[in-house]
């Protein structure tokens, strides 16, 4: 298998066409069908979808019932049929056709050389600048039958899906133009029927405001239905006798826009996207309510008829067609970055507020190091206190010195805590761990230079067992501080240590975020110009534990693998339950460039960073190894917290359950079938900063 191709990842390529019209021309309106069909297929495109009547024209009126202009539709269809047999994509062309005593405005998917079927238009306006019905009749009862065309019968109604046999849930379904605006459109009994790919032709002319109603119908389509939404509506060419045509086109996946368009082109044009079939499969899947209201419409969706095809894509690296984002917890548009850092911080405050109220108002205790996570739990508790009306002086803060803890980090936690009005205290812990390491025999206390996980688990858990006794003694609950991605990793001391507490406010919040809440915090004035040149000095301090004495700074990065590429794999296995080869992929396509793509806002130019592939490979699976196989028990007993992100949490009453005696091995054979060059050297972590 090709790891680079997408089409081995479970995507497919689609696009919404739309062009220059050649109104009751169809010899030349098959010809431009065809020219974009051939374009499309170089670029490895599975389904292309064109405009509604797009042989004919949607705006001939009375012509369509012109037997001549019929005859050449019908001539017209049999030549893009022709054209199509050595060419990859599935073709949803609009034309009017004759049936029984009528003539149909159709949806006609071609493939290789074949008409797979024909699904006629459901719902004709017959309103304002709209008079169909005058021409067409309505297909909303036509289900289980077929159609003659070409001397040949094909199948002919609503309730026709069009299943690649190959690509593995690449599911169609046609619906055309006013179908999608009725209130329970063709497209929502075909997903609950099965299809994944929703096929809108569309002539729609265009009005002040049109454009922003079909975007929000065909976003909510995809959302509501747990599906792609394609649409292609028409354009340049259509008779402007009474209207005008802008030739919208989009694709939305899962209420997500991929791609769209400039409208009121000159010429050809097409929106093309990679469709994410495994994100929608396990989108329903998790979504247990979507299969109960299959169930509750039975009798209609479990009369479906599929059609089957075999698409036989191309195996080769097509690039990828889709925005990535580098951090998926941290968006790069500034606006909906700005948004969540309201709503994350709000959360976390309102979660907060609401224990301390719930238990009898107990004063905060608090470990503050000067380090992001400590930090941003301390703001988070000053802001608690002020919405519950009392002094910031309830919060006990502590700053706990160890062997390695430099007064830079020290030094921010005293002006942070002073800044911010709390009860500040600082309580060394060196004396108290040397007799401990002491009394257990550890080599350290001999003088020797042994730094190992006792000897850093000794002051994590002497910090968090102060913290617990003060609590005890003052009245307070411990507020924790640790985040998501600690959790994730396993990067945290069990028990007594900075797993535990009463109440964690950043068990939600990964680690990549963490400093985005603070650039929020300090840019939108929730406190003074003190605590914000505080906030901001910390913000430029190097991740450390501040463990182990040295001249070189403890990088917890170095150690554990960038944050950047762990939030990247924990997103897709929280949100999607992807194959690590796939998040492998995903993510090579991501950080491969540093120059390709958005970055988010106030994301420091030093810091941004490439990683290859092999760098990639090794902490993906280092992140499996420590994820599935190692760290559950941790997060089998965190504490309590909020839920922040619709990313997904890591607490076991709530987002994640699993054992705490589970096994790797099903993730670690995933990525060995991809034989990749180089994929299993260990990097230098030899990442690139500008």
């Amino acid at each position: 298998m090709n790891f680079q191709s997408i089409y081995q990842h479970g995507f497919a390529r689609v696009a919404a066409c739309t062009g220059h019209a050649a109104i009751a021309d169809p010899p030349a309106n098959a010809a431009a069908v065809l020219r974009q069909a051939r374009r499309c297929a170089q670029e490895g495109v599975a389904v292309a979808v064109f405009p509604e009547l797009c042989l004919s024209g949607y705006s001939i009126e009375d012509l369509l019932l012109q037997d001549a202009l019929l005859d050449e539709v019908e001539a017209a269809l049999r030549s893009v049929v022709a054209g199509s047999a050595e060419l990859l994509p599935v073709l949803a062309v609009g034309a009017p056709l004759r049936h029984r005593n009528r003539i149909y405005n159709c949806a006609v998917l071609v493939h290789r050389g074949r008409i797979l079927g024909v699904a006629p238009k459901s719902y004709l306006p017959n309103y304002r600048e709209f008079y169909e019905r005058r021409q067409i009749a309505a297909g909303d009862d036509e289900r289980g039958g077929t159609i003659r065309i070409g001397g040949a019968d094909v199948p002919f109604g609503t309730d026709l899906l069009f299943a690649a046999q190959d690509v593995p849930g690449l599911v169609l379904h046609a619906e055309i133009c006013e179908d999608m605006w009725v209130p329970v459109p063709p497209s929502a009994e075909a997903a609950l029927a099965g299809a994944t790919v929703l096929l809108n032709l569309s002539g729609s002319p265009i009005t002040v405001g049109r454009a922003e109603d079909r975007r929000l119908l065909c976003r909510s389509a995809s959302a509501r239905c747990l599906a792609a939404y394609v649409y292609a509506a028409a354009g340049l060419g259509e008779s402007t006798t009474d209207l005008s045509w802008d030739g919208q086109t989009m694709i939305y996946e899962n209420g997500v826009l991929l791609a769209e368009t400039d409208r009121f082109p000159q010429g050809d044009q097409y929106a093309v996207a990679d469709l994410d079939l495994d994100l929608l499969r396990q989108a329903r899947t998790r979504m247990g309510t979507f299969d109960d209201n299959r169930r509750t419409h039975a009798a209609r969706t479990g009369g479906y008829r599929q059609v089957p095809f075999r698409l036989d894509a191309p195996s080769a690296d097509l690039g990828l067609r889709r925005r990535l984002e580098r951090f998926p917890f941290v968006p790069a548009d500034p606006a909906r970055l700005a948004q969540d850092c309201y709503e994350a911080y709000n959360i976390q405050v309102a979660g907060l507020q609401q224990r301390m109220a719930a238990i009898g108002g107990p004063k905060i205790v608090i470990g503050v190091s000067g380090g992001l996570d400590s930090t941003h739990a301390l703001i988070v508790a000053a802001r608690a206190m002020d919405r519950a009306g009392r002094p910031r002086s309830d919060i006990l803060a502590f700053t706990l010195p160890g062997f390695a803890t430099g007064e830079h980090t020290k030094g921010n936690a005293h002006k942070l805590m002073r800044s911010l009005g709390v009860t500040a205290a600082e309580l060394d812990i060196t004396p108290t761990a040397r007799l401990m390491l002491q009394e257990i025999g550890h080599p350290f206390s001999s003088g020797e230079p042994v730094y190992d996980v006792t000897f850093e688990n000794v002051q994590a858990g002497l910090r968090t067992d102060y913290l617990f006794r003060l609590a005890n003694q003052r009245g307070g609950i411990v507020l924790g501080t640790g985040d998501l991605s600690e959790l994730a990793l396993g990067w945290c001391t069990y028990g007594v240590g900075d797993q535990m507490s009463h109440y964690n406010v950043n068990s939600g919040v990964p680690k990549t975020l963490i400093q985005h809440l603070i650039r929020w915090v300090i840019s939108s004035g929730q406190f003074g110009e003190e605590t914000n040149e505080t906030l901001a000095a910390i913000l430029d301090t190097e991740i450390s534990p501040e463990l182990v004495p040295g001249e070189e700074l403890q990088s917890t990065e170095s150690r554990i693998g960038p944050y950047a590429l762990h939030d990247f794999t924990l997103f897709h296995v929280l949100r999607h339950g992807f194959r690590p080869s796939k998040i492998g992929f995903l993510a090579w396509h991501a950080w491969r460039d540093q120059e390709a793509g958005a970055w988010p806002p106030g994301f420091p130019e030093a810091d941004r960073t490439a990683y290859d592939l092999p760098e990639i490979w090794h902490w993906l699976d280092s992140f499996c190894r420590r994820f599935f196989g190692f760290s559950q028990f941790k997060r089998s007993a965190m504490p309590n917290g909020p839920k922040v992100l619709a990313g997904g949490s890591l607490s076991p009453r709530g987002d994640w359950r699993a054992p705490s005696d589970g096994s790797a091995d099903a993730w670690l054979r995933d990525m060995a079938r991809w034989d990749l060059p180089g994929a299993g050297e260990q990097p230098g972590l030899r990442s690139t900063p500008r």
